[in-house]
């Protein structure tokens, strides 16, 4: 079994995002590209094989549908909760 990268909490956004439904490669960019070295989700998701563009389209890589599962399947600690 592979490693999973440790990512960026607006990384596993992008992720949830385009698992949501099909994304286009134009609809990812124009959403998550940036020129800030400092948040680069797009180029860092894609350096870690999180997703690959396919005809035109991103989707998940087995990598980044494997990381969010395991996400959703860790327990949340109470200090990490959002009080709304």
């Amino acid at each position: 079994m592979n490693e999973v990268p440790t990512v960026t909490a607006p990384t596993v956004q992008m992720l949830e995002w385009i698992a949501e439904q099909p994304r286009s490669y134009a609809e990812t960019i124009e959403v998550w590209k940036t020129s800030c070295p400092r948040l680069a989700v797009w180029e860092d998701a894609l350096a870690d094989e999180l997703v690959c563009i396919d005809r035109g389209c991103v989707l998940l890589t087995a990598a980044g549908r494997e990381l969010l599962c395991a996400r959703r399947e860790r327990p949340v600690n109470r200090s990490q909760r959002l009080v709304t």
